[in-house]
């Protein structure tokens, strides 16, 4: 019950500092979920994220139902969606009926244009944030280990798919389809890599043992 409660109190707070919806939202709840509260990891938001984007409905309150779903079960998904989508609702009948009675103010105008630069800001923050994610496996990426920890794979499946969705305009769907392919097969190439890798090692200390033995022998 108490980190029901948690979960209510978090995504109430992100929902009511959240101006903007969808990616402008990202920021927030990676902040309180991953950073603060550390109930999930780097790599389990980012599919979090991936999954929202794949499924019908709001990216924010999708990512609000997954991400209480990860933590508190079904339970927790209710709980989170309700606290995302509560402010939001409450203030925008409140803030509807007041733009409608001030609507020619020059002063309400010059708000809303604040408003949206703001958004812009959220929005690219966001983004940022996916591209670390998805390129170096965390948000916040060491300077010293970032070319060593970037992903070429995923690089090159962002690249492709940027080219096909702007230049060839390709339905989206279909281009998640083939990068959800891609990452997999992708995935079993470095499964498998790891495996060598690992391997090989194992075979070099056999053969330094044998030596040490076989130097051993000698001394003797």
């Amino acid at each position: 019950m108490e980190i029901l409660l948690k979960l209510f109190l978090t995504f109430l707070k992100i929902g009511l500092v959240s101006i903007g919806g969808g990616y402008a939202v990202i920021p927030s709840i990676h902040e309180e979920v991953v950073v603060k509260a550390g109930w999930i990891g780097e790599k389990v938001f980012a599919d979090i994220i991936t999954i929202s984007q794949m499924t019908p409905g709001p990216l924010a309150v999708n990512t609000s139902t997954f991400v209480g779903l990860q933590i508190a079960g079904a339970a927790g998904a209710v709980v989170a969606t309700v606290g995302c989508v509560f402010c939001g609702v409450a203030i925008s009948l409140t803030l509807y009926r007041f733009f409608q009675k001030h609507k020619e103010s020059v002063y309400i105008f010059e708000t809303l244009n604040g408003l949206k630069a703001a958004s812009l800001g959220l929005i690219v923050s966001a983004a940022a944030t996916i591209i670390l994610l998805s390129f170096f496996g965390t948000g916040d990426p060491d300077l010293k280990t970032m070319k060593e920890s970037l992903d070429i794979g995923a690089v090159a499946i962002f690249g492709g798919v940027l080219f096909l969705s702007r230049k060839r305009k390709i339905n989206p769907i279909m281009l998640m389809l083939v990068s959800g392919a891609a990452g997999n097969c992708k995935s079993k190439k470095v499964k498998k890599a790891v495996l060598n890798r690992k391997a090989a090692k194992g075979l070099i200390r056999k053969d330094q043992k044998q030596r040490k033995e076989v130097y051993e022998r000698k001394e003797k």
